[in-house]
């Protein structure tokens, strides 16, 4: 840790992140024992299972629910897919579509050994990592031929329930100076337990996630990008209880960013525990082998708790996401870890409280291209001093070198925003980052002032806060509402009578090739 501007005792900091990778461990050590549904079928994704049965059913779906419904989900969808592959020498595409038509039961396959399953899948397993390959060259390849934009890059989101309406706004936004296109998921999806299929044109509050979406938006956004000569990222959602198949989903059509975070579905969607912890793990795997940024979603915590007295829960959250991704094999330079400009505008100094929180987060996190989120929870639908307060959001983006701008919009507790918004945003920020583009250089803070001394009493806090959850553990700690005063039940929530635990026959190549 280079010298702390906020006077931050750097034995504090590896203590907290020490703390965090201990409670991080014993998640993992509880992960590593289990799978779910969603897995199983990230893994018939990745496969190259795709469609849908004659009632709309996902093929990965109904392979998963077949091999649920015999009562060998501890074996892995692998394992059967693998020994239907040796026994009738079709292709997994194929073996799904004979088993949506009834014709085949794949776990009445004659059982061959584990090493021989993952030998005849190899090819497929192959393919699929080849293809999220080169989306990853791709990628790279075009930012080193046209370049990007320029950190804090300027996020912003379309969510008109259309695809294709999603396009036009998107590329409009692309022409206006965006860098990343977030496209906001139809409210609800989090708690479907199955990927839409297709294209979709209706959607309540955002658009379906689905893979053909994602063709769609990347390919107009790949267009976009060579017009205005500079790469554009795709953002998604790789949440609740389809976390993993939708990281797969991105992965193979060349998605960007990802929203991924460890605890969010569990606070804020009521997803069971165990099942968020152990989904979050493969798809975490994958969005690092694709090199996708993830983002995490601290931020939310402060739309229930309040921001000043809970600052040290969003820091401990980043700590402990930051230790999960590190565990899934996430670059630190790929965490878009979470946090927000959420102090109430009647609070004296607030603006300072706000710098020294965010200047501490960026200190702390210094490879992270951290996800700056902003006001929502005061915006009253006074368009004045809405503008003004994303201006001072703005301000302390680039005096603490965010790299994820999430813009604020005017009207934001009005109306999903309107094209003018996002293009007064966009300029606002850009005229910001333009003028006061050095001033994290220039300016140093007063010793044991105000600013050092909030970022030196969060910190404290939360190494408090860390080593409470590591003696109860991080289950415990979620039961008893720690973070977001929100509380869960270990055993309730959705999803849990789709977790398993893994038998002596699972098989999944995947995690030690993506991982490696």
């Amino acid at each position: 840790m280079q010298k702390s501007k906020l006077g931050l005792d750097p034995s504090k900091v590896a203590a907290a992140k020490e703390t965090a990778r201990h409670i991080a461990a014993d998640v993992q050590q509880f992960v590593n024992d289990y799978t779910t549904v969603a897995v199983e079928r990230t893994l018939c994704r990745l496969m190259g299972i795709d469609g849908v049965d004659e009632n709309g059913v996902p093929l990965p779906n109904v392979v998963t629910g077949a091999v649920q419904e015999s009562g060998h989900l501890s074996d892995g969808v692998l394992f059967w897919l693998g020994n239907a592959v040796m026994a009738t020498g079709k292709s997994p595409q194929e073996i799904a579509e004979q088993v949506a038509d009834g014709n085949l039961d794949i776990t009445a396959c004659a059982a061959q050994s584990p090493a021989d399953i993952v030998a005849a899948l190899q090819p497929f397993v192959n393919a699929a990592v080849e293809r999220i390959r080169q989306n990853k060259k791709r990628r790279e390849d075009t930012i080193a031929g046209i370049g990007e934009g320029a950190k804090p890059y300027l996020y912003v989101i379309v969510a008109t329930g259309n695809i294709y309406e999603d396009v036009i706004q998107a590329q409009a936004a692309t022409r206006q100076g965006a860098d990343i296109i977030a496209v906001i998921r139809t409210t609800g999806q989090s708690l479907l337990d199955y990927v839409p299929y297709g294209a979709t044109t209706e959607g309540f509050g955002g658009t379906y996630a689905t893979q053909e979406n994602f063709r769609i938006m990347r390919k107009a956004l790949d267009e976009v990008g060579q017009e205005v000569g500079r790469y554009i990222r795709l953002c998604n959602y790789c949440s609740g209880l389809c976390m993993p198949e939708i990281a797969a989903m991105g992965a193979l059509e060349g998605l960007d960013v990802m929203l991924n975070d460890a605890l969010y579905g569990i606070l804020f969607r009521d997803i069971n525990m165990q099942r968020t912890l152990i989904d979050q793990y493969f798809s975490r795997i994958i969005n690092g082998f694709a090199g996708v940024i993830i983002n995490t979603g601290e931020d939310n915590y402060l739309t229930t708790a309040d921001a000043f007295e809970e600052a040290h829960t969003v820091l401990v959250s980043d700590l402990i996401n930051e230790q999960l991704a590190l565990l899934a094999g996430i670059p630190e330079e790929q965490m878009g870890l979470g946090h927000a400009f959420e102090m109430d505008p009647e609070l004296k100094n607030g603006f300072l409280y706000e710098l020294a929180q965010a200047q501490m987060t960026r200190e702390i996190f210094p490879k992270a291209p951290l996800k700056y989120m902003p006001p929502t929870k005061f915006m009253t639908g006074n368009v004045f001093c809405g503008y003004t307060q994303n201006a001072l959001f703005n301000e302390i983006s680039i005096w603490t070198g965010q790299g994820i701008q999430l813009l604020g919009m005017l009207t934001e507790a009005v109306h999903t925003p309107f094209m003018s918004d996002r293009y007064l945003a966009i300029e606002n920020a850009k005229y910001i980052f333009n003028n006061l583009h050095g001033i994290g250089d220039e300016v140093e803070f007063k010793k044991d002032g105000l600013i050092q001394k909030r970022a030196q009493t969060v910190l404290d806090e939360a190494l408090v806060l860390l080593e409470k959850v590591k003696g109860e553990g991080l289950f415990s700690a979620l039961e008893k509402g720690i973070f977001a005063n929100v509380k869960r039940s270990k055993t309730g929530g959705k999803g849990l009578d789709g977790v398993a635990l893994k038998g002596g026959n699972y098989v999944n190549p995947f995690v030690e090739l993506m991982k490696k």
